[in-house]
């Protein structure tokens, strides 16, 4: 496989979790137990294709500024997904803490977004 086509195909994968993590808020509303568990895995599986993606791209960065950037952008990005994953499984004041985690969280991906195009 071409270099530049995976490449490509990791920020592809990059900006469809970015949209899909966006698009979670109704997810967040929900009471039943399993469908948090489901929740919690879907977010574990987003955030490893996230880092497996991110680390490709950071590696093929060819300037040393960029790569600081984004990797800045992805520590800050997985730390604050480490804390929403957290919450969502500890569902103590799971509102207010998803919220708050989630509004970092969303400013951290367009960031990252801007950064890899």
């Amino acid at each position: 496989m071409d270099f530049g086509t995976e490449l490509k195909g990791c920020v592809c994968r990059i900006n469809n979790c970015a949209i899909e993590l966006f698009s979670m808020e109704e997810d967040l509303e929900i009471e039943d137990e399993d469908s948090w568990d489901l929740v919690g895995r879907d977010l574990r599986l987003k955030a490893t294709f996230m880092y497996i993606d991110l680390s490709r791209v950071i590696s093929s960065c060819e300037s040393d500024e960029r790569k600081k950037t984004l990797t800045g952008l992805a520590n800050k990005f997985f730390y604050f997904m480490d804390e929403f994953t957290d919450a969502s499984a500890s569902q103590v004041n799971l509102i207010c803490n998803c919220v708050l985690i989630r509004g970092r969280l969303f400013k951290v991906l367009p960031a990252i977004q801007l950064n890899i195009f």
